[in-house]
């Protein structure tokens, strides 16, 4: 599934994927797959992803209820 909402965020603060990838500590690639839906990220690295945007877990990595019951 792709993670529509860190994208958003991302670019609601006018990062490329490689500004972001830099301040998580990851690459490029990294970050593309994410947005992607192609990789599943580990706990410590969504954290520093919401560290770098300055943003909670929930805001970027968490299923809307709404969402789960359609699928």
């Amino acid at each position: 599934m792709k993670n529509t909402k860190m994208k958003a965020q991302r670019k609601k603060q006018h990062l490329s994927q490689t500004e972001l990838a830099q301040k998580a500590n990851v690459t490029r690639q990294t970050i593309g797959l994410i947005e992607a839906g192609e990789f599943n990220p580990s706990l410590k690295l969504c954290i520093a992803i919401c560290h770098a945007l300055n943003v909670t877990l929930d805001e970027i990595f968490w299923e809307d209820q709404d969402h789960e019951l359609e699928n």
